[in-house]
């Protein structure tokens, strides 16, 4: 493997440019910090600049299919594609609204003798989410997982001085360690059956011999609940409202986001290389049949949406009840997934397009609202429509987005759910994720009640920043103008869905 490696060295480091940029960005950080202790102000530019240049260097991986750092003649760890680098990009993007975020954050602010390493830690988990998105082999899945959570441990509970935070980061660490021990324990079992952790080697075996199935199924379950920790599925969900109550607000809206979009893009790559046989004409995946993949995963999205929601209707912290929604709303990607075919692909990434700009939207004003009242309960938010109608009318935009109606982006984002499941003959798994919406409509509501339709003697004032206002514009213009123009996202997404040797 190691003479597979050097003899196209430069090959293979081209393949990482965009890692290699995010790492030395990594260094440059720690070095300014430790030179330039005076200077905190620059580290988010410095942030912004390598996030850019890394983009620059994911651009020509669309369309682009090849592998990097290869185990043997026709396998490797890393795949280049367009896939990769769509949630590469989404990523990115993420990141770098993220850092603006941190910049207005007061939570972060609070903390100013370490804003070096809130930086680098954030940039560690950027690294493992760009190498959890390209891997092809178990080993380096789990060492991107375990690369991504470590540093998202310690941002959880960034803020010392809050309980919370504290409460958050040790409640996270527990609940991640625990499901990393069990995935490393699948993966141990599955290397033991198959003799390979690369997922062409594990397909190739699966397809010309047997394995024992029951050890086979324990194996997949056990990795299966590696990666559904990390995208909040239901039952390994326990870590998120807590986290996302108790960690600051620009490292909540990352994690609902981001690192849900690494997971999600694992667990596709995982089941389609892994188990796929073959692509019919009509786009469906034709997977060899030791797992019953669709009926795993509209299970689970279904307990996970239907959780998700009822879980909502009865919190008073908008945190939380955000948090119970992200939950919900990887129920709905898990169907996109469930369908097995290029069409669900396709409804995945574009939902997870629209759903990055929404949430962070309604994540962001709502930390601009707790800047002010130090409070994120829905109760303190009564009349706040009158006395600050841009930032009320702009999370309200937000959630009605979340809800999933017209005209904003979140229906076109639900309804290519919808057209998936229906091509694919699932009719009754889309008339429960349609009342499951008609749920999610009663707690996004009630927010909107509070703020619009009740009277309070109070009055807030808050003065929105110029960079604040253009991140809420950045944030709102995709929201509203994906919602009744999005022709050229679909187009993206349907070009984006060819992975590595499919």
């Amino acid at each position: 493997m190691i003479t597979l490696i050097l003899s196209n060295l430069s090959v293979n480091i081209q393949a990482i440019y965009p890692e290699i940029i995010l790492s030395l960005t990594l260094v440059a950080l720690v070095i300014f910090d430790l030179i330039f202790n005076k200077q905190k102000k620059f580290l988010p530019l410095i942030s912004i600049i390598g996030l850019f240049f890394a983009f620059i260097f994911v651009i020509p991986e669309f369309g682009t299919s090849r592998s990097a750092f290869p185990t043997s003649e026709n396998n490797s760890l890393l795949s280049i594609d367009s896939f990769s680098a769509f949630f590469k990009g989404l990523i990115i993007i993420a990141s770098v609204f993220v850092v603006l975020f941190s910049m207005s954050s007061n939570e972060i602010k609070s903390c100013p003798d370490r804003q070096g390493e809130y930086y680098s830690l954030m940039f560690g988990m950027i690294i493992g989410m760009f190498f959890l998105v390209s891997a092809n082999d178990l080993i380096l899945i789990y060492l991107s997982i375990e690369l991504l959570s470590l540093s998202s441990y310690v941002l959880a509970g960034f803020v010392k001085t809050s309980i919370r935070n504290s409460e958050a980061s040790l409640k996270y660490i527990i609940y991640g360690s625990t499901s990393s021990g069990i995935m490393l324990f699948g993966i141990s079992i599955l290397y033991g059956i198959t003799g390979s952790t690369n997922l062409f080697e594990i397909n190739s075996v699966l397809g010309f011999s047997n394995v024992p199935q029951i050890t086979f199924l324990i194996s997949i379950l056990m990795i299966f609940t590696g990666i559904g920790f990390k995208i909040s599925i239901v039952p390994f969900h326990f870590w998120t409202p807590d986290i996302y109550e108790g960690a600051p607000l620009p490292i909540t809206a990352f994690l609902s986001v981001a690192s849900k979009a690494a997971g999600f893009a694992v667990l596709i790559r995982f089941i389609e290389i892994t188990f796929a046989e073959s692509l019919s004409k009509s786009g469906f995946w034709q997977l060899i049949p030791y797992v019953n993949w669709q009926n795993l995963l509209v299970l689970f999205s279904i307990i996970t949406m239907t959780f998700g929601n009822f879980a909502a209707l009865w919190q008073d912290n908008l945190k939380r009840l955000l948090a119970y929604s992200s939950i919900a709303h990887a129920g709905y990607l898990m169907l996109g997934v469930a369908v097995l075919s290029d069409q669900g692909l396709t409804a995945v990434l574009i939902y997870f397009s629209i759903y990055l700009f929404m949430n962070l939207g309604a994540f962001f004003i709502v930390m601009l609202i707790a800047n002010k009242i130090n409070s994120e309960n829905i109760d303190d938010y009564r009349g706040l429509g009158y006395s600050i109608p841009f930032l009320s009318t702009s999370l309200a935009i937000f959630l009605v987005s979340l809800t999933g109606l017209p005209p904003t982006a979140g229906f076109i984002g639900k309804l290519y759910i919808f057209f998936a499941l229906v091509d694919a003959k699932m009719i009754v798994v889309a008339i429960i994720a349609l009342l499951n919406t008609v749920v999610a409509l009663y707690y996004y509501i009630r927010v909107l009640k509070v703020m619009f339709l009740e009277r309070t003697d109070k009055h807030v004032e808050i003065e929105i920043s110029p960079l604040n206002f253009v991140i809420i514009l950045a944030l709102l213009a995709p929201t509203l103008i994906f919602g009744v123009y999005f022709t050229p996202l679909v187009n993206i997404a349907k070009n984006s869905i060819q992975l590595l040797g499919f």
